[in-house]
């Protein structure tokens, strides 16, 4: 018998070595290296034979447009770009107990009134604890098929055998080959059951729901190679001291990368949010210093958000900067422009910033808000509770105009806001919206002597 090799792996990156190492010198990752047994020649062959023909021009290929399904949750369809494409294969992340196998089980009870067999595939449940959950959510559905399995050749010939129209698998770190030796959910495993499952779904056009587990960092387990196999990546996000959840694409070959659906959770499991900005607002304080309106962006949908700030006089030597829900970098940014620009003496002062409904906030047009925020609580003088504002500042306290300012105006007079406080750039090409009085401003001193009068 020949002997079997060893090797160790970051499963981090994927890195291999032939002895053990404290740091991966690709990723630089501590503690990441684990021992893993070489397979057999021969063995593997995730992509043999390969699902592809041989070179056609571009001008013979048939050109054909994607058939939606849709899910009967109008938030998922909205974030996978319209509804789920048959042989996509959409990767799903999120924290534990966020709501991923309820989200998806949710998903399948719609999928069920549309098509026909659906493949659930459990690697950490028994059909009893999925059996509980779907009668919380009230889903007694005839097509829906429940398989605890872990092996992918167990897996495929049940799908084979059954030909549903669609195939959840909870959760990839669970499901392994035989083609390999490693362990269940190390990066190897990862990778060969992706890719598997991904040559499975274009072959028989069948859309494959994969569940993948987070680190501590909030990534998806495993290899960045398995987001790239994937179609679609969404990461499914909350707060657990709050009752919503929001759906985040990140990659989608088959619609915008920029589109959220938000859930809110409850008792009988997620209910959508047609009009969040409403539900962001729902508990605003009126008249109260530290806190503004700020109308931002989530790929086509605009939103109203609360930004809050807590300016103090420190007690100790270095004052305390933290930021919830916007980048850290950004805020300091913001804290020295007001400081140079604005005249605000700032350097003995904690300052704390979130956003209200643990929402995260990228985009550049809430820096207006975040300036608006800090000055009104180191002030002490309440910005208007009837006032919206957007805007990104520059660092020599310019005012820049943002894309898509006229839905964002519109929202806000949906929501029923009476004043917008914009950028100049913005005000001049906006037409007017009825009930709504828009201010362009230029620099940072115009825009807090409008606010904060």
């Amino acid at each position: 018998m020949s002997k079997i090799k060893t090797f160790y792996q970051c499963q981090t990156c994927g890195y291999a070595s032939p002895k053990w190492l404290g740091k991966c010198p690709d990723c630089n990752a501590w503690n990441s290296f684990v021992e893993e047994k070489e397979s057999p020649a021969g063995r593997r062959g995730a992509l043999q034979p390969s699902m592809r023909s041989g070179p056609v021009s571009l001008h013979a290929i048939e050109g054909i447009s994607e058939k939606r399904i849709s899910t009967g949750l109008k938030e998922f369809d909205r974030a996978l770009g319209g509804g789920v494409v048959a042989g996509s294969v959409i990767l799903v992340g999120g924290d534990p107990g966020i709501g991923k196998s309820t989200l998806l089980l949710q998903a399948f009870s719609g999928l069920s009134q549309r098509t026909g067999k659906l493949l659930y595939v459990s690697g950490e449940e028994s059909p009893q604890q999925i059996k509980m959950r779907a009668d919380r959510l009230s889903v007694n559905s005839e097509n829906i098929i429940l398989f605890p399995e872990t092996s992918l050749e167990g897996i495929l010939d049940t799908a084979a055998k059954i030909s549903p129209d669609a195939m959840v698998v909870d959760s990839i770190q669970t499901v392994f080959t035989q083609e390999l030796m490693s362990a269940p959910g190390s990066v190897s495993q990862v990778r060969e059951c992706a890719a598997k499952l991904m040559l499975y779904a274009k072959r028989s056009h069948v859309p494959v729901f994969i569940v993948g587990h987070v680190t501590k960092e909030g990534t998806i387990a495993g290899p960045r190679v398995l987001e790239h196999i994937v179609d679609t990546v969404l990461y499914f996000e909350g707060d657990r001291g709050h009752s919503y959840r929001v759906l985040r694409t990140i990659k989608n070959r088959f619609g915008s990368t920029n589109e959220i659906g938000i859930f809110e959770m409850s008792d009988a499991g997620l209910r959508e949010v047609d009009n969040p900005s409403e539900l962001f607002l729902s508990e605003r304080p009126q008249n109260v210093s530290g806190s503004t309106v700020v109308a931002c962006l989530e790929g086509t949908r605009p939103l109203m958000v609360e930004v809050q700030a807590l300016v103090s006089q420190t007690n100790f030597g270095m004052p305390r900067r933290t930021s919830i829900g916007v980048d850290f970098n950004r805020v300091n940014l913001l804290i020295a422009v007001l400081e140079k620009m604005a005249g605000l003496h700032l350097g003995g002062m904690d300052i704390f910033i979130n956003i209200v409904g643990g929402l995260k906030i990228i985009e550049p047009a809430v820096d207006l808000g975040i300036i608006a925020t800090i000055a009104s609580s180191a002030r002490e003088r309440p910005v208007d509770p009837l006032t919206c504002v957007f805007g990104e500042v520059g660092l020599s306290g310019e005012i820049r105009a943002v894309a898509q300012a006229e839905a964002r105006l519109k929202e806000a007079a949906k929501i029923g806001f009476r004043r917008a406080v914009v950028p100049a750039g913005n005000a001049g090409k906006i037409r007017p919206i009825p009930g709504l009085e828009i201010a362009g401003i230029k620099d940072c001193q115009e825009f807090l002597e409008t606010v904060l009068k």
